[in-house]
């Protein structure tokens, strides 16, 4: 797996299965725009790539709860000035929200949950999708979660209106050359997991470093097929990506 010359944004970058995903492409060769709304957490990552030896990446902060159309445009350029195009977007970044009823959620937070999951996460694509035409080949990765967990209702409707926008967008982008598919991790070891469940045994859960193999995959021309099949408009569990690598 090669992303030499490879442009690859990704969100969520500052820590867990976004800061992996981008110490993995960057050492296949990618230079990787790093998301986050931490700046601090997004230099040491930086520092990390390029202590490596790996192409320099760009940082790109950028609070998803407060971002507007606009910001997005303005990431639409500073990109294209800077490369021209975009090879890559993994759309990792997300936030739990509370664990609480539903009847007693509270309706500010509900929609914070839903513009950092889903309303943030859509209007970041929709003004990457110009870059991404300009490659000639590209991908869009979805984290997708396919559970319904009661008490995390929010949540849990993002990520379903998160994995319906995949589908609709693999669709629409059928005869393109954007490539458009999900990724479910699973139960990951993380800091944003260990906050949700502080009392869980972590011993068996999958590592940042096993997702960010199979999502540098699926975001490399290699990955446009798994045993011979196109992955576009299909969403895969990790096990079946990293019986394939």
């Amino acid at each position: 797996m090669q992303l030499t010359n490879k442009t690859i944004l990704i969100t969520g970058a500052s820590d867990g299965m976004g800061k992996a995903t981008a110490l993995e492409c960057a050492k296949a060769g990618a230079t990787v725009i790093i998301h986050g709304k931490t700046q601090p957490k997004l230099e040491l990552l930086y520092d990390k790539i390029v202590d490596a030896g790996y192409p320099e990446p760009v940082i790109y902060p950028l609070d998803f709860e407060k971002m507007t159309p606009e910001d997005c445009d303005t990431l639409n350029d500073v990109i294209h000035k800077e490369f021209g195009k975009l090879d890559g977007l993994f759309n990792n970044a997300g936030w739990l929200g509370a664990s609480t009823p539903a009847q007693l959620y509270d309706t500010k937070l509900w929609h914070r949950v839903m513009q950092i999951n889903l309303n943030a996460t859509f209007m970041l694509t929709k003004a990457c999708i110009p870059l991404l035409n300009k490659a000639n080949a590209s991908s869009i990765l979805f984290n997708i979660d396919n559970k319904n967990t009661a008490y995390w209702g929010a949540y849990g409707v993002s990520k379903a209106g998160l994995r319906s926008f995949m589908e609709i967008l693999s669709d629409e982008l059928e005869s393109s050359t954007i490539n458009v598919s999900g990724l479910i991790p699973g139960a990951v070891k993380t800091s944003f997991r260990t906050r949700a469940f502080p009392a869980e045994d972590t011993s068996g859960l999958t590592s940042p470093d096993e997702v960010a193999k199979a999502a540098a995959y699926l975001l490399s021309d290699d990955g446009k097929t798994i045993n011979g099949e196109s992955t576009h408009g299909k969403i895969f569990d990790l096990k079946e990506v990293i019986s394939a690598l």
